[in-house]
């Protein structure tokens, strides 16, 4: 995976820590709160700021509104806040709080509830349920409104202050994503019924979309898992304005495509358990037809959905002939498989030929799906030093 810059306002994290402090350190210490603004409002003219960090800028912006129309009715503010004033300014604030940290992760083809990707950020269920009401039905009370400020406070201070202030040495969050296994065998199954009798595929079309349907929405949560890995889904929005850091995508997609690369990459998935499906009696240089016809869909249905599956597949095969395939033991990676690795070898010219660009065309370079035939080439010809990667590469020209 790419390593990227990432702009922060912040010269170093004593300053963020200072920020904290002014506003959870007191509750009561309206002066804090207001310097806190102020700090908030001076990054925020800076640079892009951390969704999680404007959203605690809005809801301190309507705290303060409050708390002056407050002392207002006490007689002490001479420019009193309206009460509607107020719940708009809250009811804004928690909207764009929730629809901000959802919105990131509600992509792809296939829509997901905002219901079910807050439960799994650990967003409580009745701070969605008031931006729904919020947005659709009546303005809620004053008095919610202020709870549900509160709330969100708490949560920003244990999921993103917190957190980056005192990063964990390790998190766990990656190892409770269920592997797309299940996913893959169920597919395979289907597959290999249909292509070996063809009048089964009308029969079971809506199944084959419906388990496309399920392993998309399985990289959808394993972009959640990857929060924890390559940057809490709230504060490292990486935002260097960089076009070159902008054309690599989506670190927590790239991520969640590097796990399903992985799975595809094991005997039984994309390189068949026994050594003989794994070549063309016909053609000895491509990969047998059968295997094609079984796999192809998934692979055109995820490029489809992420335009940069293609270049991580192919990453991710270099990578395995290079240095053996992830969290194999020291035995097995003792032990080469000469047909396994010319049978994925063969997937990445595939992969090549299909989504690749060759150098003398006019296709932008800046595309996220930009893979570079020859140079994909050349690098399976110095991993396997072969000759049949470049007679299998015709295609790939």
């Amino acid at each position: 995976m790419h390593s990227r810059r990432r702009r922060v306002p912040w010269a170093s994290l004593a300053e963020l820590d200072q920020v904290c402090s002014w506003i959870y350190a007191d509750e009561s210490d309206i002066d804090a709160k207001i310097r806190a603004v102020n700090r908030l409002s001076a990054w925020k003219c800076i640079t892009q700021i951390p969704h999680a960090l404007e959203s605690t800028l809005s809801l301190l912006v309507a705290i303060l509104q409050d708390n002056s129309s407050s002392q207002s009715r006490s007689g002490t503010d001479l420019f009193p806040t309206s009460t509607l004033s107020i719940r708009q300014g809250y009811a804004t604030a928690l909207i764009r709080l929730v629809n901000g940290l959802v919105d990131p992760l509600q992509q792809g083809v296939y829509a997901r509830s905002i219901a079910g990707i807050a439960a799994q950020i650990g967003l409580p269920q009745w701070l969605v349920e008031l931006r729904h009401a919020a947005t659709h039905e009546e303005l809620p009370s004053l008095e919610m409104l202020r709870a549900g400020a509160r709330e969100s406070m708490t949560w920003l201070l244990h999921n993103y202050f917190m957190p980056t202030l005192s990063p964990p040495e390790s998190s766990n969050a990656a190892s409770q994503l269920t592997p797309p296994t299940a996913l893959l065998k169920e597919y395979k199954s289907l597959l290999k019924l249909t292509v070996r009798d063809a009048s089964l595929k009308t029969r079971h079309k809506a199944d084959e979309t419906k388990i496309l349907r399920d392993i998309e929405r399985w990289i959808a949560e394993a972009k959640i898992a990857a929060a924890a890995v390559v940057g809490d889904v709230l504060g490292s929005r990486f935002l260097n304005d960089d076009a070159e850091d902008d054309a690599e995508g989506d670190p927590r997609e790239s991520w969640a495509l590097d796990r399903l690369c992985e799975e595809l990459l094991g005997r039984g998935a994309l390189v068949p358990v026994a050594s003989k499906k794994r070549e063309n009696p016909n053609e000895a240089d491509s990969l047998p037809t059968e295997l094609l016809e079984i796999w192809t869909p998934l692979l055109e249905s995820v490029a489809a959905n992420h335009q940069v599956f293609p270049s991580v597949l192919v990453t991710n095969i270099v990578n395995t002939l290079l240095y053996g395939k992830q969290g194999a033991t020291g035995d097995e990676l003792s032990r080469k498989d000469k047909s396994y690795e010319q049978c994925i070898a063969r997937w990445a010219v595939f992969v090549v030929g299909k989504w690749g660009d060759s150098q003398n065309t006019t296709t932008s370079q800046d595309s996220k799906v930009y893979l570079a035939r020859e140079d994909v080439v050349a690098m399976l010809l110095t991993v396997l030093g072969s000759s049949e990667v470049a007679d299998s590469s015709g295609n790939a020209r």
